[in-house]
C-alpha cells in the first residue's frame, strides 16, 4: 500500500481539471475544480468548495458504471451491490445505513429528488443524459440542505451550437448488455428543446440479476424576453430489477455468481415507475438581482418481492424552490448574496403482504395476505441565505445560514386506523450556520477554510419502537465540520492540485439495530469523529500539437472513529467507523490524439472495510484495472461517427463491490456481508451524431 501512495504522490496527477476552464475576474471564488466568474450564476455561488465531474470524466468508464464514475472523487465512495442497489457515502457519513443512500441531498436540474425520509436513488438517472455532477462534501452547501453528508447536483446536457441535431449511442457488452440513448435536440436564440430516450437491459453477472430500464427525459427552455425565461423538465423512468442480494463468505469465495438462496427461490425483484415534473421561471429583476423559482411534482410506484414479505408502496411528492441572487459594490470590490427557500412535502403509502413463494411450485414470489398498511406525511422546509464579501483585494469571506423544519406524521392503518394522532413527530427548528474564508496567494493559487454545522434526520424505521410506535426520544444527528484546503494551478495552468484536510464531529449518532430479517429500529447511541485527507491532482503534457497525455490521481485517507458508542454491554468507543475503507487510491492515464482519438486507463485500490462494530471482521482489499478507448470522425459533412471499446476488471479479480455491515445469519446460515463485483467484462459503443 505504501508503494501505491508514494507512486501517486510523486507522479500521478488528478484529471478533473482537464475538462475545466480557468476564468478570471477582478474577484475570483474557489471551487475545487474551477475558478469561475460570479456572473455565470454558479450553482453554489461563492466560495463553498465543491467537486465537478464533467462529461469527459464519465468517459473513463462504461456508460452504465455510475459507481466508478463517482468513485473518481476523493472523499466520496459509492458501494454498488447491483445497478439498483447503491449506497453513497461522503466522508464516511451514511456508511452505517443498511440499504440505500441517505444523509445527503440529491438535486436534478436544481430540483430536490431526495425523498421525505432522506433517501436518494442515483440509479434513477442515466449517466448519458448528464453533462456534469457537482458534489458538495459535508454541510457547507447552505443553499442545498446542509446535510452532514453534503449534496449532489445532477445537470443535464445543454446544446451549445445552434441548430437541430439527432444523436444516438448504442452499447453492447458482457452479460447480455444492450443499451441505447437516442436524443433529438433543437436550439435557437430563444428556444432549446432536448428530448432523450434511453433503454438498458442486462442479464447481470449473477443469478437473478436481470435489469431492464426505459426512460424519457424532456428539457425545454424558452426565452420570453431579455429579462425572463421559463424551462420545463419531465423525466420518466420505468425499470424492473431482479435482486440477487448479498452472500456469506463461503459462497462469495466459491461461487460469487450465485444469488442468495432464499432470494433465488423467491425470484426476488423490484419494479419502479418514477415520474418527475418541474417548471422553473427565471427573472432578472435588475442588473444586480435575479430570481429563479421552481415548482415540482414527483410520483414513485414501487413493488418489491422479498423472501420475508412483499412490499407495495407509492409516494406523491411536491414542492417549490425559490432563490434570489444579487451583487452590489464597485467592480474591484464586488460583493454577492443569495437567499431563498425550499418546501418539500410527500405522502408515503405502503403495505406489506405474505410471500408464499414456498407454495408456488418453483414459480417464485406469490402475494398472500396483507400484513401491514401504513401512511406517512412528511414535510421539510429549508430557508437559506449567504453573503460573500471582499474584505481585501486577495481576501474574501462568506457567511451563510440554513434553517430547517421537519415534520413526520405516521399512521398505522392496519392496527389503529387513520385517527392515530400519537405518531406525529415535529422536530425543533434547527439553524446551521457556515463560515468560509479564502485567501489568494497568487494567480490560480488559493487557500480556503470552512466551519459549518449540519444535521441528518432519522429515517422512518429509526423513529419507531419495535412495537411500531413513534419513539419521542429519537433526535436528529448534528455535527460541526472544520475544513482547510488549497487549490493550485501551476506550470502555466498545466498542473492542478487540490488538498483538503477536514474534521467533522457528529453527536447523537443514529444507529439502526436489526431486530428481524426486515426490521430495524434506531437509537441515538453516541458520537463519531470523521477526519481525513483528500488529494486530487492532474498534469497535462502537450507532447506535440496533436498528442496530449494527462496522468491523474486521487487519494482519500479516512480516519473515522467512534468517539462514544456503547451498544448494550459492548463498548465500541475508539474503534474505526464501520463500513468505511481507510485508504482509497484512484490513478489514471489519458491519451488524446487530435480531437479524434482517446485512450483512458484507470486503476482503483480500496482498503479493507470493517464489517462489524467490534472490528473483528474486515473485507479484503482489492485492486481493479479498467481501460477504454474511442475514436470519433466526421465521415460526411455534419455526420459524425464514434466508436468506443472498454474492458473492466482486466485481471479478473474476485472482490466485494459493496458490503453489508453487522450482518446477522438467520436459521443457522452464515451472515451475508458481501455483494460481489463483476468479473472481467467488455463493452463497445457505436455513436452517430447528425446536424440537420
Amino acid at each position: 500500500m505504501k508503494h501505491y501512495i508514494l507512486f501517486f504522490i510523486l507522479f500521478s496527477i488528478y484529471f478533473y481539471g482537464y475538462s475545466q476552464e480557468l476564468e478570471k475576474d477582478s474577484i475570483t471564488y474557489l471551487k475545487e475544480v474551477i475558478i469561475y466568474n460570479p456572473s455565470k450564476a454558479n450553482k453554489t455561488l461563492g466560495i463553498t468548495p465543491s467537486t465537478i465531474i464533467r462529461e469527459k470524466a464519465f468517459q473513463n468508464h462504461s456508460p452504465i458504471d455510475v459507481a466508478s464514475s463517482i468513485n473518481q472523487i476523493s472523499g466520496v465512495y459509492l458501494l454498488s451491490g447491483a445497478l439498483n442497489t447503491n449506497r453513497i457515502t461522503i466522508r464516511g457519513v451514511g456508511a452505517r445505513t443498511p440499504f440505500g443512500t441517505d444523509k445527503l441531498r440529491l438535486y436534478f436540474e436544481d430540483i430536490p429528488v431526495t425523498s421525505g425520509n432522506g433517501f436518494s436513488t442515483i440509479e434513477a438517472f442515466d449517466l448519458e443524459n448528464l453533462t456534469s455532477m457537482e458534489v458538495i462534501k459535508g454541510p457547507k452547501g447552505t443553499a442545498y440542505g446542509t446535510n452532514l453528508g453534503g449534496a449532489i447536483l445532477l445537470n443535464t446536457k445543454k446544446q451549445i451550437n445552434k441548430g437541430t441535431f439527432l444523436a444516438n449511442n448504442f452499447t453492447i457488452g458482457s452479460y447480455g448488455l444492450i443499451k441505447d440513448n437516442l436524443s433529438i435536440i433543437h436550439s435557437t436564440d430563444s428556444l432549446e428543446f432536448n428530448l432523450r430516450y434511453n433503454h438498458l437491459n442486462t442479464e447481470g453477472y449473477r443469478e437473478n440479476s436481470n435489469f431492464n430500464r426505459d426512460g424519457i427525459l424532456l428539457t425545454t427552455a424558452v426565452k420570453l424576453s431579455s429579462k425572463s425565461s421559463i424551462s420545463i423538465l419531465a423525466n420518466y423512468i420505468d425499470y424492473t430489477a431482479q435482486i440477487p442480494s448479498s452472500l456469506g463468505i463461503t459462497d462469495f469465495m466459491e461461487n460469487p455468481r450465485q444469488a442468495a438462496f432464499t432470494w433465488k427461490q423467491a425470484q426476488g425483484f423490484e419494479t419502479n415507475k418514477y415520474t418527475l415534473l418541474g417548471l422553473s421561471y427565471n427573472y432578472k429583476i435588475s442588473s444586480k438581482l435575479e430570481n429563479t423559482t421552481s415548482l415540482f411534482y414527483s410520483y414513485l410506484d414501487h413493488y418489491e418481492a422479498r423472501p420475508f414479505n412483499i412490499l407495495d408502496e407509492f409516494t406523491n411528492s411536491y414542492g417549490f424552490r425559490t432563490q434570489f441572487i444579487g451583487h452590489f459594490g464597485v467592480q474591484d470590490r464586488k460583493a454577492s448574496y443569495l437567499f431563498g427557500g425550499e418546501l418539500y412535502k410527500d405522502e408515503y403509502n405502503w403495505r406489506t403482504y405474505e410471500n408464499l413463494y414456498e407454495d408456488n411450485n418453483g414459480n417464485g414470489s406469490l402475494q398472500g395476505n396483507e400484513l401491514s398498511r401504513n401512511k406517512e406525511y412528511r414535510r421539510q422546509f429549508n430557508a437559506f441565505a449567504s453573503l460573500t464579501l471582499p474584505l481585501a483585494k486577495k481576501f474574501n469571506i462568506q457567511l451563510g445560514i440554513n434553517l430547517n423544519k421537519t415534520v413526520y406524521d405516521y399512521r398505522d392503518l392496519f392496527n389503529s386506523g387513520e385517527t392515530n394522532k400519537d405518531a406525529k413527530r415535529n422536530f425543533d427548528l434547527i439553524a446551521m450556520p457556515s463560515l468560509d474564508l479564502i485567501y489568494s496567494i497568487g494567480d490560480g493559487r488559493q487557500i480556503y477554510a470552512n466551519i459549518s454545522r449540519g444535521f441528518s434526520n432519522p429515517g422512518l424505521e429509526e423513529t419507531l419502537t419495535p412495537e411500531g410506535i413513534i419513539n419521542p426520544e429519537i433526535t436528529q444527528e448534528k455535527g460541526v465540520n472544520y475544513e482547510l484546503g488549497t487549490k493550485l494551478f501551476l506550470a502555466r495552468n498545466k498542473l492542478w492540485l487540490n488538498l483538503a484536510l477536514f474534521r467533522m464531529n457528529i453527536n447523537d449518532l443514529l444507529v439502526a439495530q436489526r431486530i428481524g430479517e426486515d426490521q430495524f429500529v434506531g437509537k441515538n447511541a453516541g458520537s463519531t469523529k470523521h477526519q481525513g485527507v483528500e488529494l486530487d491532482m492532474n498534469y497535462t503534457f502537450d507532447l506535440s500539437s496533436k498528442l496530449q497525455i494527462i496522468p491523474f490521481a486521487s487519494y482519500t485517507l479516512s480516519d473515522h472513529k467512534f468517539v462514544d458508542f456503547v451498544d448494550g454491554n459492548n463498548d465500541y468507543s475508539g474503534n474505526p467507523l464501520t463500513g468505511v475503507p481507510r485508504n482509497r487510491v484512484n490513478l489514471g492515464l489519458r491519451f488524446n490524439y487530435t480531437k479524434d482519438f482517446y485512450w483512458n486507463t484507470t486503476y482503483q485500490y480500496v482498503d479493507g472495510i470493517p464489517l462489524t462494530d467490534a472490528n473483528t471482521l474486515y473485507s479484503e482489499p482489492f485492486n481493479i484495472l479498467n481501460t477504454r478507448l474511442g475514436y470519433k470522425k466526421e465521415i460526411v459533412e455534419k455526420l459524425y461517427i464514434s466508436v468506443d471499446l472498454g474492458i473492466n476488471n482486466i485481471f479478473n479479480v474476485n472482490y466485494a463491490q459493496s458490503v453489508l455491515i453487522n450482518a446477522v445469519g438467520f436459521g443457522g446460515a452464515e451472515p451475508r456481508y458481501y455483494y460481489p463485483g463483476n468479473d472481467r467484462n467488455f463493452y463497445t459503443s457505436l455513436g452517430l451524431n447528425y446536424q440537420l
